[in-house]
């Protein structure tokens, strides 16, 4: 078992003892064609067009978001349009969203307060003094708002808006904790009187 494999294959290699037959070489090919077709390269020329469409269509979204947001940036809205014709001039809601939540939810609170008042004959005196110091707030607000839109917005005038909307709910707020009072000082009033 101690063989060369090397001396082996020396000997067996002699010139001529192995031949092919003649056209065996074509044949194999051939068979090797029918069972194993050629491998044509995919045509690239489809995807090419696709890239090629595909750049253009980014480039094209990637320019169209780029100019509109230029011409958003660039544009500020001054005036609103009122079908009556009067110019109202800016609003809360021009400046900024959030200070439109702001004001709507003062107005509301203000206006909540002012539908759940009881005016009686008893605290007519007392509600008719908050209202004058109420108006006083109001006509100092509208004043606020053309100065606001006479001069432009800026912090102070803003904040002192939001002041005074905050003054105005406080107000009425004290105004209704007196007639609460008053109310339960007449009701122990009324039940002394009873015993």
């Amino acid at each position: 078992m101690g063989q060369d494999l090397r001396d082996m294959f020396k000997k067996e290699n002699r010139p001529g003892k192995f031949q092919m037959r003649e056209g065996h070489e074509n044949r194999f090919l051939e068979r090797l064609e029918t069972e194993l077709p050629k491998r044509t390269k995919p045509s690239f020329y489809i995807l090419k067009i696709a890239a090629t469409v595909l750049i253009f269509l980014g480039l094209g979204i990637v320019g169209y978001n780029i100019w509109t947001k230029e011409d958003a940036i660039n544009t500020t809205v001054v005036e609103r349009n009122d079908p009556s014709g009067e110019k109202k001039g800016i609003s809360f809601g021009d400046l900024s969203p959030d200070l439109k939540k702001v004001e709507d939810y003062y107005v509301n609170n203000i206006n909540l307060e002012l539908s759940r008042l009881e005016v009686s004959q008893e605290n007519k005196m007392l509600v008719d003094s908050f209202m004058d110091r109420l108006a006083d707030l109001n006509t100092e607000y509208e004043r606020l708002n053309t100065e606001l839109n006479e001069i432009g917005p800026n912090d102070q005038t803003i904040g002192a808006l939001i002041k005074n909307l905050q003054l105005r709910l406080q107000l009425l707020q004290k105004l209704k904790r007196k007639l609460n009072e008053l109310k339960s000082s007449k009701n122990e009033q009324v039940k002394k009187n009873t015993i």
